[in-house]
């Protein structure tokens, strides 16, 4: 099993933040690289949670999100194509005292078969960089979503 941990700071709001992470329409992918058009379903939506696949090149996992604490969201993996159970996803957001918040992101990564071990150590190793520079630029598209939004009214 394969845990990565990143760091961000950003201008956007907790709230802006997990809007942008649970806005599961077309155009998924400028924010998240990972997660293609072609394999977003939304199977169930409520107030504080979802349930989605989700994915890109032949990879696909089925996530239940949960953002019932506003400052811990958690996207377990429920099924996948390579990932195993005890793989997922949280995000961590604390606003900073000059309004800023800071995301600490947290990705594990358990290879269920064969094609999902080789990608373990793939991210585990030179996956890593690919991981930080697709959440850095996910951060920037969101900070620049809550600008545009916040200039717009």
């Amino acid at each position: 099993m394969t845990t990565i941990k990143l760091h961000e700071n950003t201008s956007a709001t907790p709230e802006q933040f997990i809007a942008a992470l649970t806005d599961f329409g077309p155009g998924r992918a400028e924010l998240f690289g990972n997660s293609a058009d072609k394999y977003l379903q939304v199977h169930d939506r409520g107030k504080t949670q979802a349930d989605v696949t989700e994915g890109s090149s032949g990879v696909w996992e089925r996530l239940h999100y949960d953002w019932s604490n506003p400052r811990h969201v958690v996207l377990t993996t429920t099924d996948s194509n390579a990932w195993g159970r005890n793989s997922g996803h949280t995000y961590d957001l604390s606003v900073n005292p000059d309004g800023t918040t800071t995301v600490d992101y947290t990705a594990v990564r358990e290879g269920k078969n064969l094609r999902g071990r080789l990608l373990e150590v793939v991210v585990a190793s030179i996956g890593k960089s690919v991981l930080v520079k697709a959440f850095h630029n996910s951060v920037k598209v969101i900070e620049a979503r809550a600008k545009a939004h916040k200039a717009a009214e």
